[in-house]
């Protein structure tokens, strides 16, 4: 059983949910981060510790784990939680915004891992549980940046699974689908910063935003963040936790038609989902 667990990226979403249920977790001290502690001042009133984290900054993230460890001796478990998505064609985006996106979805996953597993290792047992997405399993079109990085989450994730394995230290994967979160916001919002209006792709981006609006509504393609919480839980508190859990069935349904389409199929069926946006995209070269 972990004690002092460290959620990153607590102000909404995910990490807010997965805070609220752990406060309620029999032996689990909840230390909820965000980089303005306002945001998540609320949690204090449910049981959870507040503490400031910015997973972009070296001199932040040391501070967050030298506190719990001060506290409790070492982190027992760790959620790498904070991450967003940054939408864009890969020609249009910026690439200082796709650098942005993967300090935090990459490496201060990865730093956040590094400052807790001297700890983990001293004390012989800890919890590693990376929240990475369907996204990194499967691609869409105008979101290659944002699924690279979570591609980047799951191979990272099982390196690491392996190498820290004799130290007693469990490494999980949590891939939702579309989770009801400012998730879909965000993407709908870089996406329209990045395009240009009048550009080739302006038909192919007005799809995938309609796409994601209706998505994120749907109650048939999307869960509540609660959904996720609950599984973040069980990958803390199982004595077997497993390598990783896909969160959603439509989740689940989309990996699974993606690994036996193969790439030439699921481009197919990307192709009729996008109809009308390539051929847009065609008259729009000719």
């Amino acid at each position: 059983m972990t004690t002092a667990v460290l959620i990153t990226g607590a102000s909404s979403g995910i990490g807010r949910a997965a805070a609220r249920r752990l406060v309620g977790t029999p032996g689990l001290t909840v230390y909820a981060t965000a980089r303005r502690t306002e945001a998540i001042a609320d949690l204090a009133g449910t049981g959870a510790r507040i503490l400031a984290l910015d997973v972009t900054d070296e001199e932040s993230m040391r501070a967050a784990v030298e506190a719990v460890e001060a506290e409790c001796g070492a982190v027992g478990g760790l959620v790498n939680n904070a991450g967003y998505g940054e939408y864009g064609t890969i020609e249009e985006a910026s690439l200082a915004q796709v650098r942005r996106q993967f300090e935090t979805n990459v490496f201060g996953l990865a730093r956040m891992t590094q400052l807790v597993l001297p700890g983990m290792r001293a004390a012989g047992r800890g919890r590693i549980v990376n929240i990475g997405s369907m996204g990194g399993r499967l691609v869409f079109p105008v979101g290659g940046y944002y699924h690279a990085s979570k591609y980047a989450v799951e191979a990272l994730t099982d390196a690491l699974r392996f190498e820290v394995a004799p130290f007693g230290v469990k490494v999980s994967l949590v891939e939702p689908g579309l989770i009801r979160t400012g998730f879909g916001d965000t993407a709908a919002r870089t996406l329209t910063g990045s395009a240009d209006p009048s550009g080739p792709y302006a038909a192919l981006n007005a799809a995938v935003d309609q796409q994601i609006a209706d998505s994120y509504r749907s109650p048939l393609l999307s869960a509540p963040p609660e959904a996720v919480a609950k599984v973040i839980e069980r990958a803390l508190t199982s004595s077997r936790p497993r390598a990783r859990y896909v969160v959603t069935p439509a989740a689940k349904i989309l990996i699974h038609t993606r690994r036996l389409l193969g790439a030439r199929v699921f481009d197919a069926y990307l192709r009729m989902q996008f109809r009308g946006a390539d051929r847009t995209a065609q008259h729009a070269v000719h």
